[in-house]
């Protein structure tokens, strides 16, 4: 897919998703520094943001204040811990949201995550908002629909640049 210096993009991070994929395969973390380099590739940056889940930890703390520092906007939500001790956390339908919402002052939508749960999402932003929809993900663990939807699909397998 030609990118071109013009496109305006944003870059959505499904912090969880990354985070167990990573250190799951490889036991190490996301570069995201490098992970965002790669994502704009030489293009407008209009808005990055990094969904997490907060559980009150001090590595936490440093961590979100480290991808800050790298440019990400972070978006924290609580952990849900219920009654029977199930626990609960993830972004996907507050990632959806603001994807449509963002839509209409963006190029392309860079959907940095595997979770076949945003097929649907990715469909929809091509088909009714007329958006360019890029996904960057370990493919071990992304979902084959996710890839084969994605105007454009980056490994981030293929270079140990991502891992620290």
């Amino acid at each position: 897919m030609i990118k071109h210096k013009e496109q305006r993009v944003g870059v959505l991070v499904d912090v969880a998703n990354m985070y167990h994929s990573a250190k799951n395969l490889y036991h190490k973390r996301v570069n995201f520094k490098e992970v965002l380099r790669e994502a704009v590739a030489g293009r407008k940056l209009i808005r990055a943001t990094a969904y997490a889940i907060k559980s009150d930890s001090k590595e936490e703390e440093v961590f979100f204040e480290a991808i800050s520092q790298q440019g990400f906007e972070v978006a924290l939500k609580d952990l849900q811990i219920f009654a029977g001790g199930a626990k609960k956390a993830d972004w996907d339908v507050g990632i959806a949201i603001d994807a449509i919402k963002l839509a209409e002052k963006l190029d392309v939508i860079i959907l940095v995550s595997g979770d076949g749960d945003y097929e649907p999402l990715v469909t929809y932003l091509q088909n009714n908002k007329g958006s360019l929809v890029e996904v960057m993900a370990f493919r071990q663990t992304a979902s084959a629909k996710l890839i084969d939807v994605a105007d454009d699909f980056t490994n981030l397998s293929d270079n140990k640049k991502f891992l620290l």
